[in-house]
């Protein structure tokens, strides 16, 4: 297969808020502080300052001063990044 025979990924168009802070709750009570890397309409990539055990679901606020909280899965990790999709 040639560069020129692979299909074109469609992706979700894209925000850019390269560092900016959001909330995470995990269990419902522990907070973290973690940045956003980049948001879409589907899900969020975030980093957080250590490496932490966020389970597979938790809460995310990506205004921490508002109190809406967006129900999150992580797809993936690798070390402090975490990629996840909201989920309903």
């Amino acid at each position: 297969m040639t560069v020129q025979d692979r299909k074109k990924v469609h992706r979700e168009p894209r925000r850019q808020l390269n560092g900016r802070t959001a909330q995470m709750t995990v269990d419902g009570t522990t907070e973290f502080e973690c940045s956003v890397l980049d948001v879409g309409p589907g899900g969020v990539k975030i980093m957080t300052e250590a490496e932490i055990d966020v389970g597979a679901r938790f809460a995310l606020a990506l205004v921490p001063t508002h109190p809406r909280r967006q129900q999150c899965e992580v797809v993936w990790r690798r070390g402090n990044t975490f990629g996840v999709k909201f989920v309903a």
